[in-house]
């Protein structure tokens, strides 16, 4: 038989987070991109001059993500969305903080609303995580940053055979793919740009070096009986 077992330095997150702890966290907020789509609130101090300026919310209780989705802007393939008085208006290049910035302005300077207070969520964001993790799937997300810890939470965290210093991620960002390796047992990677998820990052956590040669082992050893069984059937039809 095979055994396998890992040592605790190749178990243990943030090994070394002592020396990245009291550091500014940089938030990272996604660009905007088509077909997504956008929940936009508008306020005012007086409430009823926003009421031409939100859509219409049926849902006298808890809305689910399906329900926000349905009511929520969506984005075009030219990356425009269609707003409530104001027409077709452009998110190109722009955060959703960026594009509430924006939105304020447009709505003060067309004399629409005094002061108006706008709250933009992307509401269709997702993060797929695959491999040696216990609920591999796609999971929604509504937060402005969740970060790949949380993310990893959503599925379960890796299994005992997750490989954690080697974890990938997959990133798309303006039509260019870009490919990630971290190692979860340092911290080193908290303070840069994959400390927060970004929609449709995908995560793959491949099986460590035991786990691959348990696998190899036990798959040979089924095909060696497997030869042996039909060897051991042979010679007895032929000895009778």
């Amino acid at each position: 038989m095979v055994f396998s077992c890992a040592s605790k330095k190749e178990i243990l997150y943030l090994q070394d987070i002592e020396q990245f702890s009291n550091k500014d966290i940089i938030y990272s907020n996604a660009v905007i991109q088509p077909n997504d789509v956008l929940s936009i609130t508008v306020g005012a101090l007086i409430p009823e001059s926003a009421i031409p300026y939100n859509k219409v919310n049926n849902n006298s209780g808890g809305a689910s993500v399906e329900l926000m989705q349905l009511q929520g802007y969506l984005v075009s393939e030219n990356l425009t969305i269609n707003f409530p008085v104001l027409g077709r208006l452009s998110v190109a290049n722009k955060t959703t903080q960026e594009f509430a910035d924006y939105l304020k302005k447009s709505l003060e300077e067309g004399g629409h609303i005094k002061n108006p207070d706008i709250d933009v969520r992307l509401i269709n964001a997702k993060v797929t995580v695959l491999g040696q993790v216990n609920q591999p799937g796609t999971f929604n997300f509504t937060e402005q940053n969740i970060t790949l810890l949380q993310a990893i939470g959503y599925a379960g965290d890796l299994t005992i055979n997750g490989k954690r210093d080697d974890i990938i991620l997959m990133r798309e960002e303006k039509g260019v793919r870009q490919i990630t390796h971290i190692d979860l047992t340092s911290a080193d990677w908290l303070n840069g740009p994959y400390n927060f998820i970004k929609p449709n990052d995908v995560i793959v956590v491949n099986p460590n070096n035991p786990k691959v040669k348990s696998a190899g082992f036990v798959g040979n050893v089924g095909t060696l009986i497997s030869v042996v069984s039909i060897l051991f059937s042979t010679i007895v039809l032929i000895t009778r």
